[in-house]
């Protein structure tokens, strides 16, 4: 049997459903999802591992018209992926008309010169009827921006809805040769930037609409706690949770600190499921001033 290898890039507009998506085809959460706007903010590869071949896919941080320096990079980053990948995957949801930033993304992708498909999501909160003007828009969009899809799928992360299918498709694309990550790999994101995207998803929830875009995590430490001999091991983890203002610390904070709290208990959660042990959780919010458009700050914060 011919063995496939290869990466994956899957972009396209904010809250389409890529990471939705790139976790429902590993079988693990490895990136967070949030209806928030700007919810991805690096390249997360996920594994895929199959019989006739093994994908590595990058989820990629939404496309969109930069109003910061955050913005800017993020979109720097997502078009620098386009080159070290054998396809790309525009996803557009079904349930929403294509739409500029489509034609925009389409453009960009067009202009790397590289294999392209087309990805509807949402196929699950969508009718017949959408779905399919959905797919002969996007005939459409692939004629105007000189793209001829390898494949146009119609799916759905949740309910599963041709994700076999698109399966197959990709690896069918990717060039012939062997793994490139050993069997069981699922990503090579380092677990401290996993921890801090966890606090940052728990954080996201229940945010006020002005809070999001402003919200960034810094894990500061993480120690395996010594002296526990006969006890099962438990790490300790110290982060920090950025905001550009008091008034939003005051926000994450909330009341006597009860939304702090709900933060590090979700985000708790997450972090033991992803490291196989008990976890001691420390948060600190700080303010970082005006940190998504100072180069400075945008340093220190790892972007």
């Amino acid at each position: 049997m011919t063995f496939r290898s290869g990466f994956v890039s899957i972009v396209g507009r904010p809250n389409v459903g890529k990471s939705t998506l790139l976790n429902a085809l590993v079988g693990e959460k490895i990136a967070i999802v949030s209806d928030k706007p700007q919810t991805t903010r690096h390249l997360i590869r996920g594994v895929m591992h199959e019989e006739s071949g093994q994908i590595v896919l990058l989820d990629t941080p939404g496309l969109h018209k930069p109003k910061t320096l955050l913005g800017e990079r993020l979109n720097d980053l997502v078009v620098g992926s386009l080159s070290e990948v054998d396809l790309v995957g525009i996803c557009v949801p079904a349930n929403e008309e294509i739409g500029s930033g489509d034609k925009f993304i389409a453009a960009q992708v067009a202009g790397a010169n590289k294999s392209v498909c087309l990805i509807i999501t949402k196929t699950d909160s969508s009718t017949g009827a959408q779905i399919a003007q959905r797919i002969e828009q996007g005939i459409a969009l692939g004629k105007e921006a000189g793209i001829d899809w390898k494949f146009v799928v119609p799916l759905s992360s949740f309910d599963k809805t041709n994700l076999k299918e698109l399966t197959s498709e990709l690896i069918n694309c990717l060039p012939e040769g062997p793994a490139l990550y050993p069997d069981g790999h699922l990503t090579d994101e380092p677990e401290r930037i996993l921890v801090a995207e966890f606090i940052r998803e728990a954080a996201l929830q229940d945010m006020r609409e002005e809070l999001p875009h402003s919200v960034a995590v810094t894990v500061e430490e993480m120690n395996l706690r010594e002296d526990r001999e006969n006890m099962k091991p438990l790490m300790d983890v110290f982060a920090d949770i950025h905001v550009e203002r008091d008034s939003q610390k005051a926000i994450v904070i909330g009341k006597g600190g009860a939304q702090l709290r709900a933060i590090g208990t979700q985000a708790r959660l997450r972090i033991e499921k992803l490291l196989g042990m008990r976890v001691h959780l420390t948060l600190h919010v700080r303010v970082t001033p005006n940190w998504q458009s100072d180069a400075k700050n945008l340093g220190k914060l790892g972007f």
